[in-house]
């Protein structure tokens, strides 16, 4: 079983940044491709950004492509999501998930029913 923790969230005002985190609790991250998803009031959960296990593979929904940047540093155990240009239709709370994968992939998941593991969410509130 692995416990996923998000930080970093909170209220920035239009065009401002954040830097989300998510680390395991407990146990290593290597072994995992991770996704970041988001749920805004009264919307169905939707994809963001996912990265494969080794962090050399990426892919962004259109909504945030060239805003967001999604990077890992498996030796810190982290997955992070720097987000920039905000606008306040990215006013959700932010999930990040993991799914288990073999030692060589190289491949990401955007679909919620590929993740294994989900952590509890973070508010990113975007208003002046």
């Amino acid at each position: 079983q692995v416990q996923l923790v998000e930080s970093g969230g909170g209220l920035v005002r239009p065009g401002g940044s954040l830097r989300l985190s998510c680390a395991p609790s407990g146990r290593g991250f290597s072994g995992y491709a991770v996704g970041w998803f988001r749920q805004a009031p009264g919307k169905e959960r939707e994809f963001v950004a996912a990265v494969s296990r080794g962090g050399l593979s990426t892919f962004y929904a259109d909504s945030v492509k060239g805003r967001f940047i999604i990077s890992r540093d498996n030796a810190m155990n982290t997955v992070y999501l720097q987000m920039t240009s905000l606008k306040p239709e990215d006013t959700a709370v932010y999930f990040c998930a993991a799914k288990g994968v073999m030692y060589f992939s190289n491949d990401y998941y955007y679909r919620e029913n590929e993740y294994e593991y989900w952590g509890q969410g973070t508010q990113v509130t975007v208003s002046s």
